[in-house]
């Protein structure tokens, strides 16, 4: 488990499965995500298999946070289309649970993906995607440290409309001098 102050990351359990499935059916949770139809518990499972069989490095990771009872699973989280060579990849995060938005544990959690990316998997570049209209997930992404790289201009068609997908990403030493 990799921890932070008020979450954990872990690996995903075939039992997180229905808990996903009613987080990505909600469609303001879909909203600001690649998913646009309703998903299904057996495409959930199909999802799960091929995470299995993904190198471990880029099997995604469930976002817990800590409760006077234990631990409740608010989302996921991880990285991928990983590039060794390059030292580079891509980071995605998805707060499921609306009753945890706008408490700080998207923060907390890419805080802990980018000192998880930089010092132990010694990435040196990590990278994301986000729509333009998600505004609360682009101002988390500057607090933490990521830059504007780029815009794919209409890139996504969403709710009878085009919408850019913002390029942005993290150096590591632009992560070391923003958290010394």
């Amino acid at each position: 488990m990799i921890y932070a102050e008020r979450i954990r990351l872990r690996a995903i359990e075939r039992t997180d499965l229905p808990n996903f499935v009613e987080f990505f059916n909600d469609p303001e949770v879909r909203e600001n995500l690649a998913l646009y139809l309703p998903m299904s518990l057996a495409s959930e499972e199909n999802w799960f298999e091929h995470n299995l069989n993904r190198q471990p490095e880029e099997q995604q990771l469930a976002i817990e946070v800590r409760e006077a009872d234990g631990w409740k699973l608010i989302g996921s989280c991880g990285f991928l289309n990983l590039n060794w060579r390059d030292r580079s990849a891509e980071v995605g995060i998805s707060i499921g649970n609306k009753t945890y938005w706008n408490h700080g544990y998207g923060s907390e959690t890419m805080r802990l993906l980018l000192r998880h990316g930089f010092n132990t998997l010694n990435l040196n570049r990590i990278f994301l995607q986000v729509y333009e209209t998600h505004e609360r997930a682009i101002h988390v992404y500057e607090k933490v440290g990521f830059v504007h790289e780029g815009r794919q201009r209409q890139a996504r068609y969403r709710e009878g409309q085009y919408i850019d997908v913002l390029l942005m990403s993290v150096l590591k030493s632009e992560w070391l001098d923003h958290n010394i």
